[in-house]
C-alpha cells in the first residue's frame, strides 16, 4: 500500500509539473527575455570594443553604396532608445533585474566606446549624412533616461558627445522626417543646457505641422505616403522635442503639444485596429525590415500612462505581445550570432530598401517601451484582453471608430 501511495504520489507531481511546464510565459517575462536577445549581442560585445570586430554586417541587395560602417551607429542608437526606459527601472534581485542590470552596465561602456577615437567602436559621426539619424536615436536614449544613461557618463564622455552633436550641422536635412533628426538632436542640447541652434527646431516643428493632414497622419514631406514613418519617427519625435519646448519654455505653447498628443492618440488607436485576430499586422510602405517599430506610438502612449480612454492597458499589452511572438518566433530573425537579420518574419534580403542594413533592423526595439514601467504597474498586472480586431472577427460588440477634426 505504502508503495502504491508513493507511485501515485510521483505521478501526481510529474503532472503537476507538466502542468506548470505547459502555463503560457507571463506577458513581462516574455518582452523582457526577447529585449535581452536582441541586446545582448550589440552591448555585450561593443562595451568591450568589439562591435565592428564581431558583428556581422548584411546590407540590402540594392545598397546605395555608402560606407557600411554605418551599421554600427545604426544598431547602437536605434537599439538604446528603445531599450531606455527599461534601464531607467532600479535594480533589484529578480531574473529581469539581473538582465536590466547587465545591459546598463554594458550600455554605459558602449556610450563612452561610441565617442572615443581610440576605440575600435567609435562611431561613423562625419563622412556620412546617416550619422545624423542615429545620433538623433542616441539623443533620444539620453532624453528618454537622463539620470540612468546621460547623467552616470564621466565628464570627458560627456563633452565628446556634445561635440560631435553639434558638428552634425554640417549636414542639410530634406523637407522629410529627416527634420526631426535635426530637431532632436538640438531639443537635448538644449535640455542639458548647452549651445543648441533653435532654428533647426523650430523650422522643423513648423514643417510637421504644416505636413498634417488629418485624422492623426502626418505626411512625410510634401506628399502624403501610406507608410510606417509616422510610427518610425514622426509622432514620437514630434511630441517628444514639444515636451522639452514647454518644459523650458522656448516659444511653444501647452496647447500645441496637447494637440499633438492628441493626434498620436489618434493614431494609436488607428494601430491598434491594424492587428489583426492572429497577431499579424498590415506590411505596407517602405522599411517593412524596422519589424515592430510600427508601434512605436502605441508604445510611447502606454509608457506614458497616456492611452486613449478607448484603449485598455490589458487589451494593448495582449495584442502587442501576440504580434511579438507571431512575428520572432518565425526561424530566420537573427543569425548564427544572435544579430538581427534583414527581413519582417524572418529572413526576407529582397525586401529591405537601398538605405537598409542589418543595423537598421534594430528599431525593432522601440515597441519595448512599457518596460519603462514597473513590474507591478496596471499595464503588467491588468487581465488580459482581446483588442479590436478580434472582438470584431469573434461576434463581440467592439467600439466604432470616428475620424477627429483638430
Amino acid at each position: 500500500m505504502k508503495k502504491i501511495l508513493t507511485l501515485l504520489f510521483f505521478a501526481c507531481t510529474c503532472y503537476s509539473v507538466q502542468l506548470q511546464a505547459a502555463e503560457p510565459t507571463p506577458d513581462r517575462t516574455y518582452w523582457a527575455n526577447l529585449l535581452y536577445k536582441i541586446s545582448e549581442p550589440v552591448l555585450s560585445n561593443m562595451s568591450k570594443g568589439e562591435l565592428v570586430k564581431n558583428m556581422q554586417v548584411e546590407v540590402s541587395p540594392t545598397w546605395d553604396g555608402r560606407r557600411t560602417r554605418v551599421t554600427y551607429m545604426e544598431a547602437f542608437g536605434r537599439l538604446m532608445a528603445g531599450l531606455a526606459p527599461w534601464l531607467s527601472l532600479p535594480d533589484d534581485n529578480t531574473s529581469e533585474g539581473k538582465q536590466r542590470k547587465q545591459l546598463r552596465e554594458w550600455a554605459l561602456k558602449s556610450y563612452a566606446h561610441a565617442v572615443d577615437p581610440d576605440s575600435p567602436d567609435y562611431l561613423q559621426w562625419d563622412k556620412e549624412g546617416q550619422a545624423l539619424v542615429d545620433a538623433a536615436y542616441v539623443a533620444n536614449s539620453f532624453l528618454r533616461a537622463p539620470k540612468q544613461l546621460w547623467e552616470p557618463l564621466d565628464e570627458v564622455t560627456k563633452k565628446r558627445y556634445v561635440d560631435e552633436f553639434q558638428k552634425l550641422r554640417w549636414v542639410d536635412p530634406p523637407y522629410t522626417n529627416w527634420l526631426l533628426f535635426s530637431a532632436m538632436i538640438e531639443t537635448f542640447l538644449l535640455s542639458i543646457d548647452e549651445q543648441y541652434d533653435a532654428y533647426r527646431i523650430h523650422s522643423a516643428i513648423r514643417k510637421i505641422e504644416e505636413w498634417y493632414v488629418g485624422d492623426g497622419w502626418y505626411a512625410d514631406g510634401t506628399h502624403f505616403a501610406f507608410d510606417y514613418y509616422n510610427s518610425y519617427v514622426i509622432q514620437p519625435m514630434y511630441v517628444e522635442v514639444l515636451e522639452v519646448l514647454v518644459t523650458k519654455n522656448r516659444m511653444v505653447k501647452q496647447e500645441t503639444l496637447d494637440i499633438a498628443r492628441k493626434r498620436m492618440q489618434r493614431y494609436g488607436l488607428i494601430l491598434e485596429r491594424f492587428i489583426s485576430p492572429e497577431g499579424s499586422f498590415p506590411a505596407f510602405g517602405r522599411s517593412m525590415t524596422y519589424r515592430m517599430g510600427a508601434f512605436q506610438p502605441l508604445a510611447l502612449l502606454s509608457w506614458r500612462q497616456e492611452l486613449p480612454e478607448e484603449l485598455s492597458e490589458g487589451q494593448v499589452r495582449s495584442a502587442l505581445t501576440c504580434v511579438m511572438k507571431r512575428m520572432f518566433e518565425a526561424k530566420g530573425n537573427f543569425n548564427e550570432k544572435g544579430f538581427l537579420q534583414l527581413g519582417f518574419a524572418g529572413h526576407q534580403p529582397n525586401l529591405a530598401d537601398w538605405y537598409t542594413n542589418n543595423g537598421s533592423l534594430y528599431l525593432t526595439s522601440l515597441t519595448f517601451l512599457p518596460l519603462g514601467l514597473p513590474a507591478d504597474h496596471s499595464f503588467w498586472a491588468a487581465p488580459a484582453e482581446d483588442w479590436t480586431a478580434k472582438k470584431a472577427w469573434s461576434g463581440e460588440d467592439f467600439p466604432k471608430d470616428h475620424a477627429i477634426g483638430f
